[in-house]
């Protein structure tokens, strides 16, 4: 299981522990990912992904799976959430033509 936010593709990042006298030894920062089933209003299922703490308030603010996920680019998202997009986008295509 990799350690990247689904929705973002944050991953981790390497940089320095600076001790008092200066000494930098490398280390790792690793994205603060959660295990969340979200919602999505168009498709009326849930779905459980692992999302960064960051990439779920940016969810709330943007109103909800649906509208970030239409708005995120391919490159960002995993495997599973591109496919939750292009489940997404054929059910509001087919909307408006019923």
């Amino acid at each position: 299981m990799s350690r990247r936010c689904e929705l973002t593709g944050v991953g981790p990042m390497v940089g320095h522990n600076v001790s008092h006298s200066n000494i930098k030894t490398k280390r790792r920062f690793m994205p603060n990912l959660a295990a969340v089933s979200l919602q999505s209003d168009a498709l009326g299922q849930s779905f459980s992904l692992r999302i960064t703490n960051a990439a779920l308030r940016t969810l709330d603010f943007r109103g909800g799976l649906d509208v970030f996920l239409l708005k995120a680019r391919d490159e960002q998202l995993s495997i599973r959430a591109q496919k939750i997009k292009r489940q997404l986008k054929a059910k509001l295509s087919e909307q408006p033509a019923a």
